[in-house]
């Protein structure tokens, strides 16, 4: 926006400069040429006048040296006519000039090679002769002082168009400088950061968007507070009413449904632990989001790998020596392969053998893979599992959804043994 406004505004400027630099300069030129012509016709006429007050007296040619010149810089030429006879004192006249007007009595200006001429012509009674003065005007002389007129003029444009630029680029930045800070700030807010809030300046306009950025933060902070108090309430609200399920069911005789009882309370109070820490967790940057995928899979594989042991699984953790960072955050990346490692052993019977794997592919994704030696998923399953809405109960939801924030996704499939097979594709951070 400040380059275009300096470009128009430059535009502008050049051709207001341009329309007048143009008349500028032809007048220039033509006040040369007058005060050149002007010099000459002055200085003609006074000779004549000389002339014609000095004589009668001593012979032309005499008299004729007696007369003083004025300008050395506009060359003088005496004509003297007697009865047709003519002959030429001081500067050279080309034999082609017509002067015969001049003889007449006429006083004229003409063009002439090389400029123009000047004749003022004295008629002596006493000798009756016709004394012609002829003034010459070069062209030089006609010119004299255009050429550094000019460039002054040129210097004075591009002087001023400078100088207009450079108010327009304070304009502008005065106008720009409170728009980046808004840019600034609202990149902040986007990155997570609530307590970013601008100064509003600038014009009117400007600060007025200001003020309602800094009001719209305000009502996300309260909004976000209201939330997360909403959240604080259902956790007191749900973990209540759960704890007494519990114990209603703990007090059952043992047996398969109790057990399944226990269970699905179980799925239901890690869903419910994974809704509130949602809707408690703050707002985090994106380019502060990374982990290493491969790192974070070792460490899950080696915390189930004693729950692996007492249930007689062999759990094997496979993986290449490239890092594996991608765009999720670490505690993100800990749910999914919790999630995925604990679908298993609450959906497969003691024994079943679990592998994991995390591998890049070509320097631009990784994968990771979770296989078991179970039954696999059935169509129904397989279906709840890619659902949009609702809770699975297979925890695949929230493995589709952190892979989906990291640029990824979630496919479902059979492993090489004919039992479930979960893999998750998400690109490598640069």
């Amino acid at each position: 926006m400040r380059a275009r406004l300096n470009l128009v505004v430059g535009a502008v400027t050049a051709m207001v400069v341009v329309a007048f630099l143009f008349p500028l300069t032809l007048i220039v030129r033509d006040l040369a040429a007058d005060r050149a012509v002007t010099t000459a016709q002055n200085q003609a006429e006074a000779l004549a006048q000389s002339i014609a007050l000095r004589a009668p007296g001593p012979g032309t040619d005499a008299l004729i040296e007696t007369v003083p010149t004025f300008d050395d810089d506009y060359p003088v030429s005496f004509i003297i006519d007697a009865d047709g006879d003519q002959r030429v004192i001081g500067e050279p006249v080309p034999t082609n000039e017509n002067i015969e007007a001049a003889l007449g009595g006429a006083t004229f200006r003409a063009s002439v090679d090389g400029g123009q001429a000047i004749y003022a012509p004295v008629l002596l009674p006493a000798s009756g002769e016709t004394v012609v003065v002829r003034v010459f005007v070069s062209d030089d002389a006609l010119t004299e002082g255009v050429t550094r007129s000019t460039l002054i003029l040129v210097g004075l444009s591009a002087a001023l168009i400078a100088i207009a630029i450079l108010v327009a680029d304070r304009l502008g930045r005065s106008m720009v400088q409170p728009v980046k800070e808004l840019s600034a700030t609202a990149a902040i807010l986007g990155e997570g950061n609530l307590d970013a809030r601008v100064a509003p300046a600038g014009p009117p306009e400007i600060q007025e968007v200001g003020i309602e950025l800094n009001d719209l933060a305000d009502r996300i902070v309260r909004l976000l507070r209201m939330e997360r108090e909403a959240a604080a309430d259902l956790s007191h609200r749900l973990r209540t009413p759960l704890t007494a399920v519990r114990l209603d069911a703990e007090a059952l005789e043992p047996g398969p449904r109790t057990e399944r009882l226990i269970d699905d309370l179980n799925e239901l109070e890690r869903t419910v632990d994974f809704v509130i820490n949602e809707a408690r967790r703050p707002i985090r940057s994106e380019s502060d989001r990374s982990c290493d995928l491969g790192a974070v899979a070792a460490q899950r594989v080696e915390f189930w790998a004693a729950l692996a042991d007492e249930q007689n699984r062999e759990l094997e953790y496979m993986a290449d020596e490239q890092p594996a960072e991608v765009a999720i955050a670490e505690d993100d990346a800990t749910a999914m392969v919790d999630a995925l490692i604990g679908n298993v052993f609450a959906h497969t019977d003691e024994g079943v053998a679990i592998t994991v794997a995390v591998a890049t592919i070509n320097d631009q994704n990784v994968m990771l893979i979770v296989d078991d030696d179970g039954p696999g998923f059935s169509a129904e399953m397989a279906e709840r599992g890619l659902s949009a809405g609702g809770s699975t109960g297979l925890g695949l939801d929230i493995a589709a959804r952190t892979a989906g924030s990291g640029g990824g996704a979630l496919i479902i499939g059979t492993s090489g043994s004919g039992g479930g097979r979960v893999t998750v594709t998400m690109p490598l951070r640069d």
